[in-house]
């Protein structure tokens, strides 16, 4: 129904590809952690994003069941190891390369 959300909440997190090399291996980074985190409880899915404007931006957004579903993944074992692949590509220009967004109306 259009504006219950649920507590969901999204993560975004900024990478950055200095060349078309670059870019493949982010997506092929992005598949590998994709596939791993599948059974996630709480993660609800998950997009691979690159800006038209500036094609060195790539962003993956995470949608969440809920706040406690992200953390709870996030402080967990696997956590640093799902997402190592990807750590390469952090977004350094931007002083923090993610964010936790809540979501508070949706259509």
């Amino acid at each position: 129904m259009p504006g219950e959300t649920n507590g969901q909440v999204m993560v975004i997190v900024h990478h950055q590809a200095r060349n078309e090399e670059e870019l493949a291996a982010i997506g092929e980074a992005y598949h590998l952690i994709s596939e791993r985190m599948a059974d996630v409880p709480g993660l609800l899915g998950n997009e691979l994003l690159r800006s038209p404007v500036d094609p060195t931006a790539v962003v993956v957004v995470s949608r969440w069941a809920d706040r406690q579903a992200f953390h709870a993944w996030e402080q967990g074992a696997d956590h640093r190891e799902d997402t190592a692949p990807l750590r390469p590509y952090r977004d350094t220009r931007l002083p923090v390369p993610f964010g936790i967004y809540e979501v508070t109306a949706a259509y």
